[in-house]
């Protein structure tokens, strides 16, 4: 049995920038270069189409409130393409609109994601690894990204290569600390 679609609506921007874009006189570079904030997931859904989404997580949590428990499940999702990456989390009562909600937070959070060839044993100057070594810390986890040469592939954690294939990213390797 097929379901049955609801009928595409055109959109109508709301903003100044969604005028600009459905005009298509600005581009997403314009966008990053101007700091231009991003108000209407359309925006970007017009500029990159071919854009992926992997769900990260789906939790259960729960809120004791006086009549008992109230339960809400919370999705974090990832979007990307090549050169661009976007996080969001959301919560709601169900598992389907908490994962729509937070596709439409990480659309609305896309930055571009710096490549290159850094590896001194590859120097063939594509952009399959990261430029440089990158350290970052959450909480109490550090994390340092290494380029890497050709054939090397993603020596890392699961959700840090999901992270990744997503942004285009195809070479390097990590090391974290807990």
């Amino acid at each position: 049995m097929q379901r049955k679609r609801r009928p595409e609506v055109e959109w109508i921007p709301k903003t100044k920038l969604g005028e600009l874009v459905q005009q298509g006189l600005i581009t997403l570079d314009k966008i990053f270069q101007n700091n231009l904030v991003v108000k209407e997931k359309q925006i970007i859904d017009m500029l990159l189409p071919q854009l992926a989404e992997s769900v990260i997580a789906i939790n259960m949590v729960q809120q004791m409130t006086a009549s008992g428990q109230r339960s809400r499940f919370k999705a974090v999702v990832i979007v990307g393409v090549d050169g661009f990456i976007g996080v969001g989390a959301a919560k709601s009562r169900e598992v389907g609109p908490a994962i729509r909600k937070a596709i439409d937070r990480a659309k609305l959070a896309v930055i571009p994601v710096m490549r290159g060839c850094g590896s001194k044993e590859c120097g063939c100057g594509g952009s399959h690894s990261i430029p440089f070594k990158v350290n970052g810390k959450c909480g109490s986890v550090r994390i340092h990204l290494i380029p890497s040469p050709a054939g090397v592939g993603l020596v890392c954690a699961d959700k840090v290569k999901q992270v990744l294939k997503l942004c285009g990213i195809e070479r390097k390797f990590s090391k974290s600390n807990i």
